[in-house]
């Protein structure tokens, strides 16, 4: 059993809920004006590592078959052989489950706001099947992640920084494009969508600068429209470093340090970012 949870967790690439999560907390944070109650960074924790448990699982389902087609991809779990398809249609629901349990527990807002955010992020897996837009649809199923923390410390919207979840979206998008040129010719080839395999690799490496171009400007004006102290611009020095560093290592000619700049970088920016607002609010 233990072996089987542990396939179940690398095919969902666990780890990477430190691109969401973070942010989720951030929005928590700055609705407390600090560190909120136990509880409710308990149920938001929860809440979090649900919904992406569902997305994700429900994303490989949903494309075993082109998984199966790409060589990148033929050894995941699916299609290997290593997990039923019952098997991981019923993780997707247990962690459905999981996530609408956790926002009950939370207010009425958050559980109304469940749906359509889970709804949003199963969506997601299907739009290559019909627009290139597709990253940008992650990107927007992501910006949930802040608004939902915050919701679920002040149980409504009132004051919630928007712009924190545009440069969320603009973040996320910039780096699922860089990601997509590994499959760009595939995805060709398969008839599925993505900017890569529309525009090419070259052009869709400018888009993702300019994707992240906004979201640097965005986060900087988070930090500006929500009062934050010096921390969190040490924070933001950070995240342009690893934002412009990112780019300097990967280039439409040079994939293989992909991983780096996907996860490494962009695991690193989500954290800087919350463990900024963090000093900032407890120093502020």
């Amino acid at each position: 059993m233990f072996k089987k949870i542990a396939i179940l967790l690398e095919m969902i690439k666990f780890e990477h809920s430190v691109f969401a999560l973070p942010f989720a907390l951030m929005g928590a944070f700055l609705a407390q004006g600090g560190v909120p109650r136990g509880i409710i960074f308990f149920w938001v924790v929860v809440a979090m590592v649900g919904a992406r448990t569902c997305a994700m699982g429900f994303n490989r389902i949903v494309d075993a078959r082109f998984d199966r087609a790409n060589p990148r991809t033929a050894d995941r779990a699916i299609p290997a052989g290593a997990v039923r398809m019952g098997e991981a249609w019923a993780m997707v629901i247990g962690a459905g489950l999981v996530f609408f349990a956790a926002c009950y527990q939370l207010n009425p807002l958050t559980f109304k706001l469940a749906a359509p955010a889970l709804g949003l992020t199963l969506f997601y897996s299907l739009t290559k099947r019909f627009t290139w837009l597709c990253h940008v649809v992650l990107g927007v199923a992501l910006a949930f992640s802040p608004l939902g923390g915050f919701v679920a410390v002040q149980g409504s919207l009132t004051g919630f920084p928007w712009v924190l979840s545009l440069g969320v979206l603009f973040w996320v998008a910039g780096f699922d494009t860089v990601y997509a040129c590994l499959d760009a010719d595939f995805d060709r080839q398969a008839g599925l969508f993505s900017l890569p395999a529309r525009f090419g690799r070259h052009n869709a490496f400018k888009m993702a600068v300019f994707f992240h171009v906004l979201a640097f400007g965005l986060f900087v004006a988070t930090g500006i429209l929500c009062g934050l102290t010096y921390f969190y611009y040490l924070g933001i020095a950070l995240t342009g470093s690893a934002l412009f560093y990112q780019h300097l290592i990967v280039n439409p000619r040079d994939l293989s340090r992909i991983n780096m700049s996907f996860f490494t970088l962009n695991g690193l920016i989500s954290l800087t970012l919350f463990v900024a607002v963090w000093l900032s609010l407890a120093t502020g």
